[in-house]
């Protein structure tokens, strides 16, 4: 109980800002043409802010069903790599059971306050660490939702551009950190310039062009800009 309450203060900052961010997602997906109880259920059943975003676009598209597949395979793959990274830290009660169940909750944040804890990580400490996260996503979902079915439309379409600040918010900082990341950002733009003007390559949908923009430019990137491996000892 101990450490169950421990991941609780831990993840309470988490499940703060997770909540601002669904309110967006509440909002958006409202704003895409579904219900409120539908957007709540897709916060219910996932927990990654980008793959929900690219999942809404690609629903209001009315896209495929293999867009949204790799759609979300290409957002989501890091999750498996956290996920592999953080079963060498977990304690031997950590068994596969829990494991299954609890990697639902492998996100950014909660993988890196995980890995960031000194010693192993036990099931309760990760599940505490997730529980406000958890809530603070679905609960934000449902506020935004709700708030889409009754704000005036104008009110709504203003804050429906929050998720444009939010990315930028994203990646500025990153961008600012490391030229590589910008340069690999500004080919993402390109690609996604000559998606859209070209002719015969305008007619992709958008979920499609979102996929190509997002392998294209992280290969270019992994080939041109490779990041460079820490030396032993440092």
């Amino acid at each position: 109980m101990k450490q169950f309450i421990q991941g609780i203060k831990d993840g309470s900052a988490i499940g703060i800002g997770y909540f601002s961010v669904s309110f967006t997602f509440g909002l958006a997906a409202v704003s895409s043409g579904l219900q409120w109880w539908e957007a709540l259920l897709v916060s219910i059943m996932n927990l990654t802010s980008a793959g929900q975003f690219a999942g809404i676009t690609i629903m209001a598209a009315a896209g495929t069903y293999i867009e949204m597949a790799l759609s979300q395979l290409v957002i989501n793959l890091r999750y498996a790599l956290m996920s592999i990274s953080l079963s060498q830290k977990v304690d031997k009660d950590f068994r596969a059971g829990r494991k299954m169940l609890l990697g639902f909750a492998v996100t950014d944040e909660i993988f890196a306050v995980a890995m960031s804890r000194e010693g192993e990580v036990s099931s309760q400490y990760f599940a505490g660490l997730a529980v406000l996260p958890y809530l603070g996503w679905t609960g934000g979902t449902l506020a935004g939702a709700v708030c889409g079915n009754i704000l005036p439309e104008n009110v709504t379409n203003a804050l429906g551009l929050a998720i444009y600040g939010m990315f930028i918010a994203i990646i500025v900082p990153a961008m600012k950190k490391d030229s590589r990341i910008l340069k690999i950002t500004l080919l993402a733009v390109a690609f996604s310039f000559v998606l859209y003007y070209l002719p015969g390559l305008k007619n992709i949908s958008s979920g499609f062009a979102v996929i190509i923009c997002a392998v294209a430019a992280s290969a270019i990137g992994a080939v041109c800009f490779p990041m460079e491996e820490e030396q032993e000892g440092t």
